[in-house]
């Protein structure tokens, strides 16, 4: 007997046809990269011109050049450093923010103009940025130095980029400028998914904004912390544009990042792209190090949070059943 037809469509084929295109462009240009760029790493190849790829005697000898660089050194000394100067105040600065326009009781009007003018620094193009922090601090002509100079605070016009200290805080002032807005809007979104019933029942019970923040959204916004802090670490140390463009490392490297590392080993006249491969596969280890401690800390808390939850759901059934 023949089998009747049902006329029902399968669209399981379709999925995967619509995500041949990203597959295939996953493969090629993110797969295939990271796997030649990993076997580099293990060569000889270097040069304007390479010539024929040779895997090394010790295949771990441009690892180990590498980490016993000490540019390399202080460049990632750099990376960790700048990035805990801007993301410190950035995270402290969008949690105020998150607080502020998330209060109920506040019933703050233009919202969105605010939102829009604080997002704004992180849609400029960090060339344009770094132009422009350049023409402010440069010697010895410059708005800041023409202002404190009237002010009185300099009796003449100072060379503020030619500091360490003062090099670095400013790259990681950029970093903090650019990016706290875009990390408002991410804590923002998480504050919204909470069951507003829970903040109505906090002001019934007359519970202060203080309270209400750090008892009821703190601990209900931890996972969109988290994914907050390891967005920023992978971001952090993948710095690149502003300390390149702003003082191109400088002075005497001391906003030298691993990725400008990088960039001068492969492509400013050294064409060490052995080296380079080493160095960035390092720290694609390191970013995956710490990023896998971070998982691990919420998938524990998480675990926690869900033992505690049978506990109780078993505690209750058990008095439900004696009763």
């Amino acid at each position: 007997m023949r089998k009747k037809k049902t006329g029902m469509v399968k669209y399981g084929k379709y999925g995967y046809i619509f995500s041949l295109p990203f597959a295939i462009a996953f493969l090629v240009f993110q797969l295939y990269p990271i796997l030649f760029t990993a076997f580099i790493g293990f060569t000889d190849l270097k040069g304007v011109v390479p010539g024929e790829i040779h895997i090394l005697e010790n295949p771990f000898e441009n690892f180990q050049q590498v980490l016993t660089n000490p540019v390399f050194q202080g460049a990632l000394g750099n990376t960790f450093l700048i990035w805990l100067c801007n993301f410190i105040p950035q995270l402290s600065l969008a949690l105020l923010l998150t607080a502020w326009f998330t209060d109920r009781r506040w019933k703050l009007k233009g919202q969105g103009i605010y939102k829009v003018l604080i997002y704004m620094p992180n849609i400029i193009t960090a060339a344009t940025i770094a132009i422009l922090f350049k023409s402010l601090f440069d010697y010895p002509v410059s708005p800041v130095n023409d202002i404190l100079v009237k002010v009185g605070i300099l009796k003449e016009a100072h060379n503020f980029l030619i500091g360490k200290g003062m090099a670095r805080g400013l790259v990681a002032f950029i970093q903090f400028w650019m990016w706290y807005g875009y990390t408002m809007l991410i804590l923002i979104s998480g504050v919204l998914g909470i069951n507003p019933e829970i903040f109505e029942a906090a002001e019934v019970d007359g519970a202060s904004r203080w309270q209400v923040f750090w008892q009821i959204t703190i601990p209900n916004i931890k996972t969109i912390l988290l994914f907050t802090l390891v967005t920023s670490l992978i971001g952090g140390l993948n710095m690149f544009d502003i300390p390149k463009l702003f003082l191109l490392g400088g002075p005497d490297n001391a906003t030298l990042t691993t990725s400008v590392f990088i960039y001068n080993q492969a492509f400013s006249g050294s064409y060490l792209y052995n080296r380079a491969a080493a160095a960035s596969m390092i720290m694609f280890f390191i970013i995956m190090f710490f990023s896998s401690i971070l998982f691990l800390l919420l998938r524990e808390k998480d675990t926690d949070g869900k033992a505690k939850y049978t506990g109780a759901s078993k505690k209750s059934e058990k008095k439900g059943g004696e009763a």
